[in-house]
């Protein structure tokens, strides 16, 4: 297994992956972990949640150039990814104790209903690239918390992130085997899923990808949660702040190197403001600075592979020989590394891929409604359903409208974003259940009702 850097091609390092006696000690070890792990008292598991928040601040600028160098993100939302893994730690520390708090019910006389929150043992998850350490700690903050221990199989290409994660709760006083990284290739999940002493698993990550766990799970009857791929709609409707939803769907696609499954990907404006609203789209996505991600100046490093880059390509290529019109980009840079430009496609026909796929890259399809009736079923025209971004000034009508679009979530006003204070996850294909909040630290525990006569 190697690491390579997107902007330049070079080798960063190479690893060992783990044998089967590897991950065989891996497995004994997370069971001999769980059972100390879970009788610690869960204000201690919070004070060592709240010291593994203080090792990412210490090392914040470290394990930022760690993902930039990895998978290509601009330096500057790196060490934002260090950050708000740093918050939901903290989130955790100060609320875990509270979400999961005994809860009493109604119960005839003489007797007391109570449900308890019993941890289900060593959690598997399945880690994508694109938020090598943030998709990590949305899993690991909550359900270590609760008293589950984890394994993680991070992507192959970030096995660097892997490891520093494993460092992070080491470092904050983990007990040995309560988190720990298992370096294999995607053909070993199936088997670690399989085995008896795991319980769970969670995934973030494409389609196949989150049916094959499913399958897996399904077969032997364990909990998975599930969240796949996006293709959000920004709805732009025509009494908008045009200043507001320009500059934010700006930062809404082109975040990331547009490389999320929450990005802006389905631009939906009604045709009262369409040609102000393109034309600005177009010149903001041309002044972006396209460049090298350790400089605190970029907006937009490489993509993160280059065949993810060709495959973007592919897909916008054959969106426009179906009709598609590109305004700006539409072509790989001339430029070493994988670099894509920020482009916009309009005239976008029915099922093509930039209508009908994830596009995981920096491109904008934008469509043009009459009415916000029509802008409701464009919205919910996609096998997607995880995000989506609604632009009016009458709250109101906002909030109407959101009830109608078949989404995980509907941000008024604002870019879809996950938050440790909020429920995040999808329906359709974008997967089922949730992470964070409350919501989600109660996905991987047993709640056990205990009635007392």
């Amino acid at each position: 297994m190697e690491s390579r850097n997107p902007a330049t091609g070079d080798r960063i390092d190479t690893y060992e992956t783990d044998t089967d006696e590897d991950v065989e000690a891996a497995l004994s070890r997370s069971m001999d972990a769980f059972e100390e792990w879970r009788e610690r008292p869960i204000r201690e598991r919070e004070e060592l949640l709240a010291n593994a928040a203080d090792v990412l601040r210490e090392n914040k600028r470290r394990y930022a150039e760690l993902m930039t160098n990895e998978m290509g993100k601009p330096i500057s939302q790196a060490i934002g990814e260090v950050e708000k893994c740093a918050w939901a730690c903290d989130h955790y520390a100060e609320y875990a104790s509270a979400y999961l708090g005994d809860e009493h019910h109604p119960s005839p006389p003489g007797t007391e209903v109570t449900t308890v929150h019993d941890p289900l043992g060593p959690v598997l998850a399945v880690m994508p690239w694109n938020f090598p350490f943030w998709q990590v700690i949305r899993f690991a903050a909550p359900y270590l918390t609760a008293g589950n221990v984890g394994l993680l199989k991070h992507a192959s290409n970030v096995p660097g992130c892997a490891l520093a994660l494993e460092e992070v709760f080491r470092e904050a006083g983990y007990p040995d085997g309560v988190f720990q990284t298992l370096l294999i290739g995607s053909g070993k999940v199936d088997d670690v899923l399989s085995d008896d002493r795991v319980r769970a698993a969670t995934l973030t990550g494409s389609g196949p990808a989150g049916r094959a766990v499913a399958e897996t799970a399904g077969k032997n009857l364990k909990k998975t949660v599930l969240e796949l791929g996006g293709s959000d709609p920004f709805i732009v409707l025509d009494d908008a702040d045009l200043d507001a939803a320009v500059e934010t769907g700006v930062q809404a696609r082109t975040q990331n190197g547009g490389q999320s499954c929450i990005a802006a990907k389905r631009f939906i404006v009604h045709e009262g403001v369409y040609d102000e609203y393109v034309e600005r789209l177009v010149e903001a996505f041309e002044a972006l600075t396209i460049g090298d991600p350790m400089d605190e100046a970029t907006d937009i490093g490489p993509q993160a592979d280059p065949e993810l880059m060709a495959e973007l390509h592919d897909q916008v290529q054959q969106s426009v020989d179906t009709g598609a019109t590109v305004l700006t980009g539409g072509e790989p840079l001339d430029h070493e590394g994988a670099y894509y430009p920020p482009t916009v496609l309009t005239d976008v026909p029915a099922g093509c891929p930039a209508d009908n796929e994830e596009t995981f890259g920096p491109v904008a399809a934008v469509y043009k409604v009459t009415d916000e009736a029509q802008a409701v079923e464009k919205a919910n025209d996609t096998r997607f359903g995880l995000g989506a971004s609604l632009w009016t000034e009458d709250r109101e009508r906002g909030q109407r409208l959101a009830r109608d679009i078949e989404a995980g979530c509907v941000y008024i006003n604002e870019m879809v974003k996950s938050d440790p204070r909020v429920p995040f996850g999808g329906i359709k294909d974008a997967g089922y259940g949730r992470e964070l909040s409350e919501a989600g630290i109660k996905e991987f525990v047993n709640r056990k009702t205990v009635w007392t006569q």
